[in-house]
């Protein structure tokens, strides 16, 4: 002891005695985040943990010796720091130390482990609250295995960061289950009552909704969750952005009242978020809406998930392993053995594939009730362009002019144009037959006006005719958004005009006469419905280098439409593309249904997904090459390129993904027939995690099922 901490004649002062006794005592003292000489828990003394290290040759679980002091809080689903990398040599009195903290789930308490070496201890459990259930721990795994992902990404996606302010709020008391609806507008559906009266009674029906045109949706959406609420269980619903949110929402809260849902979307702030989702957790919310996240929402009793709009690029997640929450909520639907529905106004080739598979079941409308709720749509093609002076003069045909001039007598009218960026795809100059390669069916390409080549396999094209008419001659047409917008602008300028878009999104717009100029997507909800509706330059969108550009246009044509009045009440739609088109004539007849069907027939005949499954390695020339000699494919793998990808500009934004700028990267496709999706899967994430454990050669990014393979 110093003389600083003596009295008067030595006496010790207080805190002197107390750091003497500590010294003194026979009590091991354990060191934080290594428990030195700790006692271990009496019971159980060994947790698993899934650490939070999202590289597949560590895609496994570690065992970790538990403190009797952590041994209360330390249980199955905590958030847990623990020690990792220290390495074998590293241990002291028995006890494995060193290494970085890292954060991890503790997944399971075991009262030995399989490991026969010493164990570190964990470092500390960062919160009692148990996040992680049994239920989603299996999920999450499903969900790596099919992506050929690791399971540490997956619950970086499943769990949200946590808030120590929000976790420490209580949740309120669940709510008494609702009375059951009435059917309203799912009246106009064939089977749409008996489809509430199932979740209403406990039942799983599993269906594909394609909803009527109309500001109707978000409301049949509420009333399904409210019948599924009325059977004691619980529901989620997952939209691409925060705007579709905002409407179910509004939906909601009008069927169930306040505070009966969970709205789960960025905009709601970290904070709020995370006591949303920790409602849903403890089980005081048993319904949610919300943005791509969402889909691992831990809805307690899940009775009913639903997908709204599946085509939206949205629903893809950009970070690893990409899963697609249409295919998550699929997963859940057969997990928990709970309904499904999957709604749009229009029809994608996996929504038609569920259907005609028996998995799903179909939940339309009558031709009759769908033609008179529908807008009528007229077509411009390229000859009535050519011999139209209107035309010449302001690239808006005379069609076009007088649906706008009688369309802003009664309300606003709606002007779709492409955004800026569309990439084209080549086609017969003739009857716009997509060229295609005759050894693969890939896209044919012609970088810097060279010779032809597949973007998918390479192969060069030296004499091509099309296989529809025998034409040898292509074409390819990219018209700008920004000058249509323009010169639209200039032919009305009595008329005010707003602009919805990337830079500024509008949500709804008043039913005064205006012109609303809106890229796909973007397109505002007018009060009382638009009068008319133009959909400009449908090359821009047709000829886009993707196996889903027919597809995605009729896509974004039906939802701008949809937000057009009925024919009923006069609305009018005029698309300026060739009217001979698939995509237009299922516009023209509304049938996206049979537009889904003959893609996914067409598909199904050259082997392309989702009739087959395919997965995307992409790197540099070496690094693909030695991946794809090491991957042990299945016996029926097909391997198309590997071909060049575009080189980046030092000036253009980048994607996560993305090539570095400057370098020559390339990318190779791997097919495979039905049955054999999840042996790939399996031999590229085990042909990845050797590459990793081996720690060299260049990276290769991964990616099953990619949203746009050309």
């Amino acid at each position: 002891m110093s003389s600083e901490n003596e009295r008067p004649g030595g006496v010790p002062e207080q805190l002197a005695l107390i750091r003497e006794s500590v010294r003194k005592a026979k009590v091991p003292k354990a060191k934080p985040r290594t428990w030195r000489g700790a006692a271990l828990a009496k019971e159980l003394p060994v947790a698993r943990v899934v650490v939070n290290k999202g590289v597949l040759h560590l895609d496994q679980y570690f065992d970790y010796a538990v403190p009797e002091e952590l041994d209360a809080d330390a249980q199955p689903g905590v958030r847990v720091r623990v020690r990792f990398g220290a390495g074998a040599r590293n241990v002291r009195e028995g006890r494995r130390e060193g290494g970085g903290l890292i954060d991890g789930f503790v997944v399971e308490r075991r009262a030995d482990s399989d490991y026969s070496g010493p164990l570190a201890a964990l470092a500390g459990v960062v919160s009692p609250e148990r996040v992680l259930s049994a239920q989603m721990l299996s999920l999450a795994r499903a969900v790596a295995d099919r992506y050929a992902g690791s399971l540490a990404d997956v619950l970086q996606l499943a769990v949200p960061p946590r808030n120590a302010r929000a976790e420490a709020k209580p949740s309120p008391e669940p709510s008494a289950p609702p009375a059951e609806p009435d059917a309203g507008t799912w009246e106009r559906y064939q089977q749409g009552p008996a489809f509430l009266r199932a979740l209403g009674s406990g039942g799983v029906p599993r269906a594909v909704w394609t909803a009527l045109p109309g500001p109707h949706w978000a409301e049949e959406i509420a009333r399904a969750v409210r019948a599924t609420l009325a059977s004691g269980r619980g529901a989620l619903v997952v939209v691409p952005d925060g705007r579709s949110a905002g409407r179910l929402d509004a939906a909601l809260t009008a069927q169930l009242g306040e505070g009966r849902h969970a709205l789960l979307t960025a905009d709601s702030g970290p904070e709020r978020r995370y006591r949303q989702w920790l409602a849903v957790r403890r089980g005081a919310v048993r319904a949610v809406v919300g943005t791509r996240a969402a889909m691992f929402a831990p809805v307690k009793d899940l009775g009913l998930v639903v997908v709204w709009e599946d085509g939206d690029s949205s629903h893809s997640d950009d970070n690893a392993p990409f899963p697609h929450v249409r295919e998550v909520l699929e997963l859940r639907a057969a997990h928990d053995k709970c309904a499904f529905l999957l709604g749009s106004t229009s029809c994608t080739v996996e929504a038609a594939q569920l259907v005609q598979s028996g998995w799903a079941a179909p939940l339309v409308a009558d031709r009759t009730v769908a033609r008179a709720a529908a807008p009528l749509v007229r077509t411009v093609g390229d000859g009535e362009l050519a011999r139209d002076e209107a035309a010449r003069a302001a690239r808006l045909p005379s069609l076009a002019w007088q649906a706008v001039r009688e369309g802003l007598k009664s309300g606003p009218v709606l002007v779709q144009v492409p955004r800026r960026g569309y990439a084209p795809r080549l086609a017969c100059a003739r009857c716009r037959t997509p060229a295609r390669c005759r050894h693969c069916a890939g896209p044919l390409e012609a970088l810097d006006e060279r010779e032809l080549r597949c973007a998918w396999c390479g192969t060069a094209e030296g004499d091509w005719t099309c296989v529809e008419c025998g034409s040898t001659r292509l074409r390819a047409q990219v018209v700008g958004a920004r000058r249509t917008a323009e010169e639209l602008g200039r032919a009305f300028p009595a008329v005010p005009v707003r602009t919805s878009g990337r830079d500024h999104v509008l949500d709804s717009v008043p039913g005064q006469p205006a012109l609303v100029v809106s890229t796909p997507g973007a397109e505002p909800v007018a009060d009382g419905g638009y009068a008319a509706a133009l959909l400009l330059d449908g090359w821009a969108m047709l000829t886009r280098p993707d196996l889903r550009a027919g597809e995605e246009a009729l896509r974004r044509w039906i939802n701008a439409a949809s937000l057009v009045r009925g024919q009923d009440e006069g609305g009018t739609v005029v698309v300026v593309a060739e009217p001979t088109l698939r995509p237009v004539q299922a516009l023209v007849r509304w049938d996206p249904v049979g537009h889904a069907l003959r893609e996914l027939a067409e598909r199904a005949e050259l082997g392309f997904p989702p009739v087959s499954r395919m997965a995307e390695v992409i790197g540099r020339p070496d690094a693909v090459e030695s991946f794809l000699r090491a991957a042990q494919l299945p016996p029926d793998a097909q391997v198309l390129g590997p071909v060049p990808l575009p080189v980046a500009d030092p000036g253009r934004a980048r994607r996560p993904g993305d090539p570095p700028v400057g370098e020559q990267w390339e990318r190779a496709l791997v097919r495979v027939p039905p049955g054999s999706g999840a042996a790939l899967a399996a031999a590229l994430k085990a042909a990845q995690a050797g590459r990793l454990a081996r720690g060299g050669g260049d990276p290769v990014r991964l990616r099953i099922d990619p949203p746009d393979i050309g």
